[in-house]
């Protein structure tokens, strides 16, 4: 099964953007995930292709067109596709390691790309649209956003990264913020890497990175703590 992700946008010329790049770029020409970005104004039927009107109630912007939006869903997502239909929405539930993690394990996803004030709530709701937010800020449109989401969900796919374990130990994998990471020269610029790291003492190695990463957690992130899985049931020893 290939993860399939169909993207609706008033800007498809933005895709693949970063995704087409580096290790998810390569995974995408090796068949291992597809892509494809619809433009939103092939389903408006009036001349000036409009997908927007101003605010029932009053206000200011203008919202997405709830028929406009739902032909285009239907187009992509037919009746008896089963893949989750998203609206990048500040609005929505935080994206999460876990959520990420869920999408990869599936077939794939539709995504919708809100501009301006908004989407018709008939169409989020008609179309049972899940609304996910990349963080509690405002961006002009939901592309970048999208792209935030399939970056943290294709990478996740078997073979994209290579190593299989690649990812295990990375922030939020384990409920913790990852560890300081070093490499050679052995001293820059005064700072030397830890002396535990250079040991050969995996169980120290091993303790050293969890002890880091719960003083790095504690620190940046307490609210992550309770969901922290323990050393013994994540450390792999060679």
């Amino acid at each position: 099964m290939i993860f399939s992700a169909d993207i609706i946008t008033l800007f498809p010329e933005l895709f693949p953007g970063p995704l087409g790049a580096s290790v998810l770029g390569r995974g995408m020409a090796d068949g291992l995930w597809r892509l494809q970005a619809t433009q939103l104004r092939e389903f408006a039927t009036d001349r000036h292709r409009t997908v927007d009107d101003t605010p029932s109630g009053g206000g200011a912007g203008m919202v997405l067109k709830p028929d406009i939006l739902a032909r285009a869903i239907d187009k992509v997502s037919p009746e008896g596709d089963t893949r989750p239909r998203i609206l990048m929405s500040p609005r929505g539930r935080p994206l999460t390691q876990a959520r990420a993690r869920e999408l990869a394990q599936g077939p794939g996803a539709v995504i919708v790309c809100g501009r301006f004030e908004g989407v018709d709530q008939r169409v989020i709701e008609a179309r049972q649209l899940e609304e996910i937010s990349i963080g509690d800020y405002v961006l002009a449109g939901g592309e970048v956003a999208a792209m935030v989401l399939l970056e943290a969900v294709v990478r996740l796919l078997p073979g994209v990264l290579g190593a299989l374990d690649s990812s295990d130990e990375e922030s939020f994998e384990n409920g913790l913020l990852e560890y300081p990471q070093y490499t050679r020269p052995q001293v820059f610029e005064g700072r030397e890497i830890p002396p535990v790291l250079v040991s050969g003492d995996h169980g120290k190695i091993a303790r050293w990175r969890h002890d880091q990463s719960l003083q790095l957690t504690q620190q940046r992130r307490p609210d992550l703590l309770n969901e922290a899985r323990p050393l013994d049931s994540r450390t792999k020893f060679p």
